[in-house]
């Protein structure tokens, strides 16, 4: 299957809203230096996964002009997880700089700590127990509606 832009989008988006969010949830009461109540730690956590959401339409669509030079137009799946350094990066760059001035600055270990483990379980929930539920998610070019 070669996903198509769309079906891109779709899929980052639901993984998003749905193991982003339960991981955020599970995650923010322990993550390194954080302070502060426990609804202010959700709510600035779900804005992190918010603003990954609205990068990561950006992101998509830088990825999907470079595959065009690709013979398959598709990346190796070891690409799709290490993806998350670039846009980390960026996501970070921006929090720090104060771009995203709606999101509480967060410490370096809480932030690439959420990132990453939300990022390892999006891309282990694709590339298997998401085939469970959608069958035909992969032949409608990774579409979920």
């Amino acid at each position: 299957m070669v996903p198509t832009l769309i079906g891109r989008i779709q899929t980052r988006l639901f993984l998003l809203a749905t193991v982003g969010v339960i991981i955020t949830l599970l995650l923010m009461p322990i993550l390194p230096g954080l302070s502060g109540s426990l609804g202010d730690l959700y709510v600035n956590g779900l804005l992190i996964l918010v603003a990954v959401g609205v990068l990561g339409i950006g992101w998509e669509l830088i990825y999907h002009f470079l595959m065009q030079f690709r013979w398959e137009k598709d990346w190796p799946t070891s690409f799709g997880l290490l993806t998350f350094i670039p846009e980390g990066l960026l996501l970070y760059f921006l929090l720090r700089s104060g771009a995203v001035d709606f999101i509480d600055p967060v410490p370096l270990a809480a932030f690439w700590t959420h990132f990453t483990v939300v990022w390892v379980c999006m891309w282990l929930v694709a590339n298997g127990p998401m085939r469970v539920p959608f069958i035909r998610w992969r032949f409608r070019g990774g579409r979920v509606l």
